[in-house]
């Protein structure tokens, strides 16, 4: 099967290493995968996406990237940030009110010269492909042609970010000598986890894959996903039956919400970090590896030999209520 053309920004392959202290803490082989640390101002795991994405939109010779997320979204950031650095234009709709651009990635969305439109909860769930629809109409109107990303690039063009992604896995567990039995990740809108999931498919990986929902149940994870997969399937010929039963997203550590944290969260955070000198963030990955920490000491899921968690970047994320939660 050959991937769809893809632009090269992201420090790839990214490595991956064994988490000592963690794993002997924990009586588990467990690994991290740091795509955290693909470049391009700590994009993480969404420039995988990207790549494939804004390739397709410089081929249809687009002007303005449009795109969507939370106030706190790191695909909005990295969507800027690529817009700005192959010389387009990007414009966000964001779910929440305007706050102090001096905070995090809405600091960065606006170094990057995103325009942004802010939007209520009720709009953002109900109207947002009516809203990003309407300003590539006012763009077409001014002679400029826009090009709408969905949340957190969770498309099939996107997807191929992380079927690539798998195939570099595959490298990397020859070259380590190690077979993981199982791949963790926070989600968040599914396009990573979906990717991941298509690949172990077309490789005859035999891995299970393991998502952390972050925003979302897991009945609305397993629509998306499935979707998603028979999606890629229609694109690349590879087709597979996915029943919605086959998707393993665990929704028992969503805590508080999207970008909230409860003490104890952060404190695992914290003790994380001091243990592997290795930060993770408050609305992705630690509350992934929160939940991962939490199902292995319950023994839920104590079946696996080596576990591989994909650091899916997000330093960001610590804005200065984050941050304060440390202090108390």
């Amino acid at each position: 099967m050959e991937f769809p053309d893809k632009i090269s920004i992201a420090n790839l392959p990214t490595k991956i290493e064994k988490l000592e202290k963690f794993s002997l803490d924990n009586h588990y082989n467990i690994w991290i995968k740091r795509d955290d640390q693909t470049g391009l101002e700590f994009s993480g795991n969404k420039i995988r996406k990207l790549e494939f994405a804004i390739k397709e939109a410089m081929d249809e010779n687009a002007d303005v990237l449009i795109t969507c997320g939370g106030i706190q979204s790191n695909h909005a950031r990295t969507t800027a940030a690529v817009a700005a650095k192959v010389g387009l234009k990007s414009h966000l709709v964001l779910r929440g009110n305007e706050v102090d651009v001096s905070e995090g990635n809405l600091f960065m969305d606006k170094m990057f010269g995103a325009e942004i439109t802010f939007v209520s909860e009720d709009d953002y769930t109900n109207n947002r492909s009516e809203i990003m629809n309407s300003i590539k109409e006012d763009l077409s109107n001014k002679g400029l042609k826009g090009y709408i990303l969905p949340e957190g690039a969770s498309n099939v063009i996107g997807s191929f970010g992380y079927i690539n992604a798998y195939d570099e896995i595959l490298s990397q567990e020859e070259a380590l000598g190690v077979i993981f039995d199982a791949i963790v990740l926070s989600v968040g809108s599914g396009g990573t986890y979906s990717g991941l999931f298509y690949g172990n498919l077309l490789r005859k990986g035999n891995k299970d894959i393991i998502g952390m929902s972050i925003y979302g149940t897991e009945d609305h994870f397993r629509e998306i996903s499935t979707n998603l997969i028979k999606d890629i399937g229609k694109f690349t010929g590879e087709y597979f039956d996915v029943n919605k039963k086959d998707i393993i997203v665990n929704d028992k550590y969503l805590g508080l919400g999207y970008a909230k944290s409860t003490k104890e969260e952060v404190e695992f955070i914290k003790s994380f970090s001091k243990s592997e000198g290795i930060i993770l963030d408050p609305v992705y990955t630690g509350k992934a590896m929160y939940g991962l920490y939490k199902e292995l000491n319950d023994g839920n899921i104590n079946k696996y030999n080596n576990i591989l968690f994909i650091h899916t970047g997000g330093i960001f994320g610590w804005t200065k209520e984050a941050r304060s939660l440390i202090w108390k």
